[in-house]
């Protein structure tokens, strides 16, 4: 029987890396973005000294917004024992999400959901460190009822009740053993998105794009949005580097309107190009139903999850047919008990799941959940595949492994953490590489 112990206390850092100064993860709408994170660590009592780091994903100005709102749920945690969370964590996290005052700042939603996700991912962190298991591989090895037993089912049993979704782990668990031993031979396939962000200049994007496919890089995404004559040029540069055969994706970041995002599609048709993520508003999900329908006929999927809120908002995309690709995200999501919930809808619908990632620390996360979506719900590899951004990971106590455009299943126990010196050294506004950017000029303090 794995060790248990008792939340204690915790703590909680606003850190941010500032990779606006190089234009790192820029887009049409996030022009100036510094990669951050409101990182919590557990504290417990576990004679060796096990905590569990947790943390969401941000982009700078108004990390300290949700650092305030990870400490307005930390109360609920203290004095915990394990073993009151982990046999019912599904109810533990419904009980977290439906708080009878913090809900109202949402519900699931917001600010106070992605306080909720640095919570729920620094449990999990704690768990498979007391299972001396990575995450993913914790939930592979769990009974079909225990990882029911994971999932709230609020709102959501009008497309799978609980005890069709026993019986649909049941069936997929008959596989296990043959997917595992595929996991690991093959890894799972992976595309890239740093070689594209919008404010790389052409000489960038290219010597990046060359590097990739010298990496052996099969899939490519590039920013789109502002300017049908800009992208057009870009999309050219880029396939005159990769080729006609490499596959193509864009993301506008919710840029345009949808008879825009339409007519602009359009006009980038002639790149052969795989989909179109967040093509307009990610909460409307009618016009990502229109735009759907209007590029089917050029062969451009649309792909959409990166800010859709909660699992609620991915039920109407999925049952209304709104979306090709299903991108859910490890942050935005309240963690990854909510995460399970939409894999499995979205397995039940027969939706491929493609994970957002890059960020802090988003690929650490996503890694985990695209192996158990692969060893759990999801049909297969063929037409699936997680991004990657080549920014951050020597941050990571565990950073990810990732070649032969594969990721491969991380083999340390826990989820995800960031080094103590990172941690130490980023922490915003005092730690010291923020100190020594004030000190050059290049930062004012916000």
């Amino acid at each position: 029987m794995a060790p248990s112990c008792t939340i204690t206390g915790a703590r909680v850092i606003d850190v941010r890396f500032p990779t606006s100064l190089e234009g790192h993860g820029s887009d049409a709408m996030h022009t100036d973005p510094d990669y951050s994170c409101a990182y919590v660590i557990l504290k417990t009592d576990n004679k060796d000294g096990l905590c569990g780091h947790g943390f969401t994903f941000t982009i700078g100005r108004g990390t300290e917004i949700v650092v305030a709102a990870i400490n307005a749920f930390l109360p609920f945690l203290y004095g915990k024992h394990t073993e009151q969370i982990y046999p019912r964590f599904g109810e533990f996290y419904h009980g977290l999400a439906n708080e009878s005052q913090l809900r109202w700042l949402g519900p699931e939603k917001g600010v106070v959901h992605l306080a909720l996700a640095a919570v729920i991912n620094a449990l999990w962190d704690l768990w498979g460190k007391l299972e001396n298991k990575p995450v993913w591989k914790l939930v592979a090895d769990l009974e079909p009822q225990a990882i029911v037993n994971l999932i709230d089912f609020t709102y959501i049993e009008d497309v799978i009740s609980k005890e069709a979704a026993v019986d649909f782990i049941k069936t997929r668990k008959s596989t296990l053993s043959y997917r595992l031993d595929d996991l690991n031979k093959t890894g799972f396939p992976a595309y890239i998105t740093s070689a594209g962000w919008y404010g790389y200049t052409n000489e960038q994007v290219r010597s990046l794009l060359e590097k990739g496919m010298s990496e052996g890089w099969t899939k490519f995404k590039v920013k789109v949005g502002n300017s049908v004559e800009l992208d057009r040029e870009r999309l050219a540069l880029v396939r005159s580097v990769v080729g006609d055969k490499i596959e193509v994706m864009v993301d506008a970041n919710q840029r345009w309107g949808v008879l825009e995002a339409i007519d602009y599609m359009n006009n980038l048709s002639a790149f052969n190009l795989g989909w179109i993520e967040e093509p307009t508003s990610p909460d409307d999900i009618a016009g990502h139903k229109a735009i759907r329908e209007a590029l089917k006929p050029l062969g451009i999927k649309v792909a959409t999850g990166e800010h859709c809120h909660n699992r609620v908002m991915f039920k109407q995309f999925l049952v209304q047919g709104a979306l090709d690709v299903c991108q859910i995200d490890s942050c935005r999501l309240g963690g990854l008990n909510e995460v399970l919930s939409v894999l499995l809808m979205a397995a039940k619908l027969g939706v491929p799941v493609c994970p957002h990632a890059g960020g802090v620390g988003l690929c650490e996360l996503v890694q985990h959940i695209v192996g158990i979506d692969y060893l759990l719900f999801g049909a297969g590899k063929e037409d699936r595949v997680c991004e990657y951004a080549a920014h951050l990971h020597e941050h990571f106590v565990d950073p990810i492994r990732v070649s032969d455009a594969s990721y491969w299943m991380p083999r340390a126990s826990g989820y995800a953490e960031i080094t103590a010196e990172s941690l130490s050294s980023y922490e915003y506004p005092c730690g010291s590489v923020w100190l020594d950017l004030i000190q050059q000029g290049k930062h004012k303090l916000q």
